[in-house]
């Protein structure tokens, strides 16, 4: 028999042993037990497993495991006539409905997640961060490898009785304590580069208040300078009215609470009033004889009209 010939005949699926495919009432029994009452549905179909294994399927009828079906293995041992039992799983179909695939913790994360008690813990290896400068390897003031013990050494008024073993004005370890970098770890080329990019996609020139905006914030009173290296392109926004109020803001971005986007119009002078309340009119209280529209004496005799 050539290689070939035993390759072909290995992939090739098996044919079903004949008693373990006729087995559906032994493999429907196993489900049915293995199951709630009623949950186990039409035989639907059967796969051969090996020499006399055979896999048979039910529909499986339980609410929320649509597309599920019960895998019940039926074997049989050389020359027997007997069919066992071998095992009964709930198996997914092709069209079955599955729970999301498990994420860690870390990746489910998202901003704003976190509430009142709530830990965060940071990987030892977290690529934001790098370490800092602490002053734990400095030496001390006093110590024999201390360049300012010999320099004091050298001077023969030198008192290291007296030296003060706090930091002192121009070391290292006040350099770093100023710029912020005396802790265990601060934050890397890496987390500053991740920071700018998510403060940029949030208040940035590219966001739509920031194409609309009559001017950007480098020119903004509004605008709290930062320190450090981020400060050569945000700062924080300071006006309340404003919709980044309180964040940190790209130096081109742009809104229309702007300090200088418009100057307010002064209110129009109101025109004089028409009633002079100042001055006392005098009103008399009879009018006069000859201010009325009917004349003071009676006219002349009234000519004959002609009427009786």
């Amino acid at each position: 028999m050539s290689a070939a010939t035993t390759r072909s005949r290995t992939a090739r699926t098996p044919v079903p042993d004949r008693l373990c495919a006729e087995a559906v009432d032994l493999a429907r029994a196993a489900a049915e037990e293995a199951a709630a009452p009623g949950v186990v549905g039409e035989h639907a179909g059967l796969v051969s497993e090996g020499d006399r294994v055979v896999t048979h399927y039910f529909e499986c009828k339980e609410p929320g495991y649509r597309g599920w079906r019960w895998a019940v293995t039926v074997a049989r041992a050389s020359r027997a006539k007997n069919v066992t039992l071998d095992e009964t799983v709930l198996l997914p179909g092709a069209d079955a409905l599955l729970a999301p695939e498990w994420v860690p913790w870390s990746e489910r994360l998202r901003p704003g997640d976190m509430g009142p008690g709530d830990l965060l813990p940071t990987e030892a290896e977290d690529l934001r961060l790098e370490p800092g400068y602490t002053g734990e390897d400095e030496p001390p003031p006093n110590s024999a490898v201390s360049e300012e013990l010999a320099d004091l050494v050298d001077a023969e008024d030198a008192e290291l009785t007296f030296r003060p073993v706090a930091t002192s004005r121009g070391s290292i370890a006040a350099v770093a304590e100023e710029l912020g970098t005396r802790r265990a770890r601060v934050l890397s080329r890496y987390g500053l580069h991740a920071a700018a990019d998510r403060w940029d996609e949030a208040f940035g020139p590219k966001t739509p208040m920031a194409q609309a905006a009559p001017a950007t914030c480098v020119s903004c009173a509004f605008l709290v300078p930062m320190t450090g290296s981020l400060k050569q392109a945000f700062g924080v926004c300071a006006n309340e009215f404003g919709p980044a109020d309180g964040h940190v803001v790209s130096l081109a971005y742009g809104c229309g609470g702007h300090s200088e986007a418009a100057v307010m119009p002064k209110p129009p002078k109101p025109a004089p009033h028409a009633l002079d309340t100042l001055q006392v009119d005098e009103y008399p209280l009879r009018p006069a004889r000859d201010s009325g529209s009917v004349p003071d004496e009676a006219d002349g005799p009234t000519e004959d009209l002609g009427h009786s």
